[in-house]
């Protein structure tokens, strides 16, 4: 229980001062403008609006919500979210707290509330519409992005490699230790049931670190409206890169879908 946490967030810091556009990770056609922004806890928290340029103004645009996992900070990030914003889509992806440049120590409940500062930053500050928002959660992600669609409207939520609860994790990672030792939850299987909004889940077979059948059951639980993409043969940081244009084009017709 000690040191539970430390078994789940892995974060990787960014040096002080350090900007996306002097990161060299960067495609040439890619627009990228740092924020920052505060949780309601009072942290200060980094994030990256990205949209390809040259991208005709559009006031029906999607942009994507997207909370990474647990591992490392948004820099690791960048050349799929250059692809994403070619869908086309703006692109907001978040360091959690502890993680990058964001303040503080990640937790469950930090990270319900690091999500929902991410949507009000994109609601208020920017005045993004709430039926513009797609929520775009990976793995740990998936509990932010899950979590936070009980809690607001948006346009549509993916989920891709994610678990149905830290438990159920833990008992497939460490089967000796006893359930109720383990303190945080993230009940992706519990909150997915409520979700109205359509979903589009994301997962491969081959999936080392999250199994695949977390995936299925979760599909399974949600209601309609609802859609599945398996990609084949990619470990569980391989989905964007293996899926390739699959991939892609599965978020992309998903997008689109949702202007219907």
């Amino acid at each position: 229980m000690l040191f539970e946490e430390r078994l789940i967030y892995f974060p990787t810091p960014l040096p002080a001062g350090w900007t996306a556009a002097a990161s060299g990770l960067l495609a040439g056609d890619l627009a990228v403008e740092e924020c920052f922004f505060r949780t309601e806890d009072g942290l200060r928290l980094h994030g990256l609006y990205c949209q390809t340029i040259g991208t005709p103004e559009d006031p029906d645009l999607k942009v994507l919500l997207w909370f990474h996992g647990n591992a490392g900070n948004l820099s690791d990030r960048l050349d799929m979210a250059a692809d994403l914003c070619g869908l086309p889509a703006g692109v907001f992806i978040v360091d959690y707290r502890g993680y990058g440049l964001s303040e503080g120590k990640p937790s469950e409940k930090g990270l319900y509330r690091d999500a929902r500062a991410a949507w009000d930053h994109l609601t208020v500050e920017r005045k993004v519409e709430p039926g513009r928002i797609v929520l775009f959660g990976k793995s740990l992600g998936g509990a932010a992005a899950i979590d936070l669609a009980t809690r607001v409207s948006p346009a549509g939520l993916i989920v891709q490699s994610s678990f149905t609860s830290v438990p159920d994790m833990a008992a497939v990672a460490m089967p000796f230790v006893p359930r109720f030792l383990v303190r945080t939850q993230m009940d992706n299987l519990a909150k997915i049931r409520d979700l109205r909004c359509p979903k589009l889940f994301i997962h491969s077979p081959a999936d080392e670190v999250v199994p695949y059948a977390m995936g299925r059951r979760l599909f399974d639980a949600a209601p309609e409206p609802k859609s599945f993409h398996e990609v084949p043969n990619a470990g569980h940081n391989e989905t964007w890169l293996v899926g390739g244009r699959g991939y892609l084009e599965s978020i992309r017709g998903f997008i689109e879908g949702l202007g219907r």
